[in-house]
């Protein structure tokens, strides 16, 4: 058998997780069209309705289901969902229906705007443009309630995160790192650089 090329994209893996979890993974690392086929994927998944399956969570290239052990197991859902895996090439999948367009309004002043810019190779003035510019999607909701992974953005934001933790971003810090822009919805710490900021509250739970 000829050695897999290294561009070709790996089969996804299905991965057992605790006693009632399955794990479907596209890829280990940030990939468009790995993230694409996992949002697909887990719209096909809530559609599907295995049996026993109780919640379900997209990641960045992944795709988490918890079912009931006493209604299936993981060799039963394991075989399901390699079947419904084989029925389309994910990563060629269309983004599940009833997404939205949603224009952030956001000053740009952030404590680590230079720092950021700098090591995306351009200036202040060009990141900014850069970053309003750039059209992004939802990749992954997680870490906090509401918390959106936002990218990717073009491979010049390809900046790796502070060696050293942020005591407290406020809410509506604007941050960016590895090709992603993140809203805080509440205030946290943070590894992130903060570039901006913005009125726009992710989570509001009245």
């Amino acid at each position: 058998m000829p050695p897999r090329k290294p561009d070709h994209p790996p089969a996804p893996e299905i991965v057992p997780l605790g006693l009632s979890g399955l794990l479907v993974r596209f890829a280990d690392r940030l990939d468009d069209a790995a993230n694409r086929a996992a949002l697909a994927f887990r719209a096909a998944v809530a559609s599907a309705r295995p049996e026993g399956v109780e919640e379900t969570a997209a990641s960045l290239g992944s795709v988490f289901l918890r079912f009931d052990p006493a209604r299936t197991d993981h060799a039963r859902l394991s075989a399901e969902v390699g079947a419904l895996l084989g029925r389309a090439d994910w990563r060629a999948a269309a983004l599940p229906a009833g997404r939205r367009l949603w224009t952030i309004p956001a000053v740009f002043d952030g404590p680590d705007l230079a720092e950021a810019a700098a090591l995306a190779g351009l200036s202040s003035e060009a990141a900014v443009a850069d970053l309003a510019a750039a059209r992004v999607r939802v990749l992954a909701i997680g870490f906090a309630p509401g918390l959106p992974y936002m990218g990717p953005l073009p491979d010049r934001w390809d900046i790796p995160r502070q060696s050293a933790l942020t005591p407290v971003a406020p809410a509506g810090a604007v941050v960016v790192a590895v090709r992603q822009i993140i809203i805080f919805p509440t205030a946290t710490p943070t590894g992130w650089r903060q570039v901006g900021r913005t009125g726009f509250r992710a989570f509001r739970p009245g």
